[in-house]
């Protein structure tokens, strides 16, 4: 005999529309990562930013990043720590 979860009741219109809203990553509603700091958007225990850099700064951030076996995102966080570090 196999072991079911109990069927979960169908939201209603608004309950779903307010679910959907709040789910979205740019939403404002407080989640346990974003307390405290709320610029960004939340990924994971990440925040994900935009910033805008010159096309040959970034060929060098790209070409560092691959000789590094790196990402760029992950190159860059790891640039702008040591540079805070200092």
């Amino acid at each position: 005999m196999a072991i079911h979860a109990k069927p979960k009741k169908p939201l209603s219109k608004e309950a779903a529309a307010e679910a959907f809203v709040t789910g979205a990553p740019d939403a404002t509603a407080k989640t346990e990562t974003s307390v405290g700091y709320d610029k960004g958007i939340v990924k994971g225990h990440k925040r994900q930013v935009s910033i805008t850099i010159s096309p040959d700064l970034l060929r060098k951030i790209d070409a560092k990043a691959e000789a590094m076996g790196t990402g760029r995102s992950a190159f860059i966080s790891m640039a702008v720590f040591k540079a805070l570090q200092e």
